[in-house]
């Protein structure tokens, strides 16, 4: 804990900044008093920029100097798979999820304290993430498979050294992607302890098992297809994004699989 705390502090950080912007971004497209939702009145437009807008947040942390350090997981899920994959120490892996838990119940309160009453509206409602239409059953199916997706594109793309550079635009790009077009199936949560702050926030648990359960069957079910194809030895390391001069606490394999793509 004295040699890692910055990290277990990034991670905690990094949450709490996404928590932030969602809130700020859902409530000036979604909040009835807001001139932007009162201009825009197609919901998949304003999904579409919502998307982008969190796209851009997610890859904005991952390359951020702190991001690279910590390897941006910001997620208890994305920690706990590369834990499962044996990358992370499990006291690590621990006080990353608490650390991820905590950040986010942190941004969410900042951001009630800058918001106030557009946070608290029926429209944005702490940007929780709830079932919809077609009831939990979809929604777990479908937080699961964006999860699912999600992790194996991370798996696939920072596990090849010419293109892992480019592992936090695919994630950025996947997280538009999933507010356009499966947000409206879910919420689009695909993260236990993002799901668990806006429900903290606002007292909103209906279905909150499905963001704790969902996100880890998905995620965890694309590390053993990723070891069935690949085998556990091609997973290089924890981070979303390695080639940096920042330090790496994880079980890292990744320059010397540079080296040899390189043919040094």
């Amino acid at each position: 804990m004295r040699r890692h705390w910055p990290e277990y502090a990034i991670e905690a950080t990094g949450l709490g900044v996404f928590m932030i912007s969602a809130a700020a971004f859902g409530s000036l497209l979604e909040y009835g008093g807001s001139p932007v939702r009162q201009a825009i009145a197609d919901p998949m437009l304003r999904r579409a920029l919502m998307g982008v807008c969190m796209g851009m947040t997610a890859v904005a942390i991952i390359y951020s100097p702190w991001g690279q350090r910590s390897g941006a997981h910001i997620n208890p899920a994305t920690t706990l798979t590369f834990w499962r994959l044996g990358k992370i120490d499990g006291r690590d892996a621990a006080l990353y999820v608490l650390s991820q838990f905590a950040g986010g119940a942190a941004g969410i309160y900042v951001a009630s304290l800058l918001l106030g009453g557009a946070l608290r509206s029926p429209d944005v409602n702490f940007v929780a993430t709830l079932p919809g239409p077609g009831g939990p059953r979809l929604a777990f199916a479908a937080e699961a498979g964006i999860s699912f997706l999600l992790m194996l594109t991370v798996l696939t793309v920072s596990n090849q050294p010419r293109i892992a550079r480019f592992t936090g635009l695919f994630a950025g790009a996947l997280v538009a992607t999933y507010i356009t077009f499966e947000a409206p199936i879910s919420g689009m949560s695909m993260n236990p302890a993002r799901s668990f702050a806006s429900a903290w926030g606002g007292s909103i648990w209906t279905s909150f098992w499905i963001y704790v359960t969902a996100p880890l069957a998905g995620m965890l079910s694309a590390a053993e297809v990723f070891k069935t194809i690949r085998s556990s030895a091609a997973v290089l390391c924890a981070k979303h994004h390695h080639d940096n001069d920042q330090r790496c606490i994880f079980r890292c394999n990744y320059a010397p699989a540079v080296r040899r793509a390189r043919g040094d």
